[in-house]
């Protein structure tokens, strides 16, 4: 008698593991499309501990943290990015700036990148502020 998995966990294994690849090609193509609007990205999916960024990035001055959702339709993706979600990105920001201190006197902003197929990406300049505002 061989243990077979059962067929439920292995659906759920590849989906996410989709979702995973959707992901990371909307990622890339949020990189390329910021790099035709002249950003230098910086880094892509910093985990720093207390939260991760998606996309890090700058132009001039100005040093934005990206969030990128890739959803069916542009409402559900702006709805992907949650308080709790915002908190966390402005404290891997906080953390990331402690590592680098020569950039901590850049202007700061937060951006938020939605990605619905068959759509250009939908770039949200200064999406939220880190005081839970939004802008």
């Amino acid at each position: 008698m061989s243990a077979r998995m059962d067929p439920q966990p292995r659906e759920r294994i590849e989906k996410r593991r989709a979702a995973l690849r959707r992901g990371a090609g909307a990622e890339t193509l949020a990189c390329w499309w910021l790099r035709l609007k002249g950003y230098r990205i910086l880094g892509r999916n910093l985990r720093l501990g207390v939260g991760e960024i998606d996309i890090l990035a700058r132009r001039g001055d100005l040093l934005v943290a990206i969030e990128v959702k890739h959803r069916p339709d542009l409402l559900t993706a702006g709805e992907a990015i949650d308080r709790r979600g915002r908190e966390r990105i402005a404290r891997a920001l906080s953390r990331w700036l402690a590592q680098h201190p020569r950039l901590a006197d850049l202007d700061l902003r937060f951006d938020a990148m939605l990605m619905v197929p068959g759509h250009w990406p939908r770039h949200l300049t200064d999406a939220w502020r880190p005081d839970g505002r939004s802008s």
